[in-house]
């Protein structure tokens, strides 16, 4: 623990208090939670930080609608935006521009009231997005993804660490998914001694990468050239490593904090420090995509389309399937 958080440490007793004592008032009914008619999959974790939760909600909500299912998602936004708004979340344009009009999608802080009007539409199987500590609403299964290179955030809470709930709190999973790993044993390990929920792995599999300037150019093109990448997403360092692992060589990076909005003052800066570290092009993440300012570049500007290849992903479902159907369906 450096300095800065040492000092922040005393603040994670109350949290942990207050965090302990809303999940006890749920699991004791003092805290009534609601139900939607369907069926409800929430997809969450324990820590800040990217941890594969909207790849995860995509390759569930895309299966659910080859299946024929009708399927909705719900997610809190950008901030809890305004029901019925215009949403300005990059990782909600970046779901829809994935799975368009298969999927129906509902934006804002009250899930419930947001996947009533879902049921209105006739829509009867739910994502959660973020949901594990979204504990307002009942659910027929929690997946809760960990990512194995940095799987509790220092072990600490907030705000001196990353742990937005104690470890204990992995004891209502029902499926844990560790991500950029195909075994762990060392993560399984501190896993075991909280729950004894079934354990997957999945990583990143790069699908394309596409220039917004120059349609000519391919990751091909890209993999003799020194980048410079930039993002402004929850696990930055996960997003360099994994372009480097796919043989880019990346020869600078500036990173920006989650959900970031770069202005053009930003992008012409990213510019002369992507000259200045002598690369030929700038590559970003698919969310970033969203959140660009109209502004022209000279350099080539490469967004980087991921999604989550699951390890034996027909046990994984078969594995969602049986504990949902163990469940009682809500119908109301």
């Amino acid at each position: 623990m450096n300095f800065k958080d040492s000092l922040l440490w005393p603040l994670t007793l109350p949290y942990g208090a207050a965090s302990r004592l809303r999940t006890r008032a749920y699991r004791k009914n003092f805290l009534k939670a609601r139900h939607l008619s369907g069926r409800v999959i929430s997809v969450g974790n324990i820590t800040t930080g990217g941890t594969g939760k909207t790849p995860m909600v995509i390759w569930i909500a895309k299966r659910l609608a080859a299946e024929d299912k009708l399927v909705g998602i719900l997610t809190r936004g950008y901030r809890g935006e305004a029901a019925g708004s215009q949403s300005t979340s990059d990782e909600v344009q970046l779901m829809t521009a994935r799975l368009g009009d298969r999927v129906a999608f509902a934006v804002g802080a009250n899930r419930f009231a947001r996947g009533q009007e879902l049921t209105e539409q006739g829509v009867n199987w739910f994502v959660l997005d973020d949901g594990f500590q979204h504990l307002q609403l009942t659910r027929d299964l929690d997946i809760v993804m960990i990512d194995a290179t940095n799987p509790f955030g220092g072990s600490h809470l907030l705000p001196a660490g990353r742990l937005r709930e104690p470890r204990t709190a992995l004891a209502r999973a029902d499926i844990i998914v560790l991500t950029r790993s195909s075994h762990s044993p060392a993560v399984e390990v501190i896993v075991r001694r909280e729950t004894n929920a079934p354990i997957f792995y999945a990583n990143t599999n790069l699908d394309c990468i596409y220039s917004l300037k120059n349609p000519q150019i391919s990751a091909e093109n890209l993999r003799v050239q020194k980048l410079f990448a930039f993002c402004g997403i929850g696990n930055p360092s996960a997003f360099v490593a994994d372009l480097r692992s796919w043989g880019f060589h990346i020869a600078g990076h500036r990173f920006f904090p989650d959900h970031h909005r770069f202005t053009p003052r930003e992008m012409c800066d990213i510019e002369e420090a992507s000259r200045a570290a002598g690369t030929t092009a700038l590559i970003c993440t698919e969310k970033d995509k969203f959140n660009l300012p109209p502004v022209s570049l000279a350099m080539n500007i490469c967004v980087c389309a991921i999604s989550l290849r699951i390890d034996r992903d027909d046990d994984f479902w078969r594995t969602m399937m049986s504990i949902i159907d163990s469940r009682p369906a809500t119908k109301l």
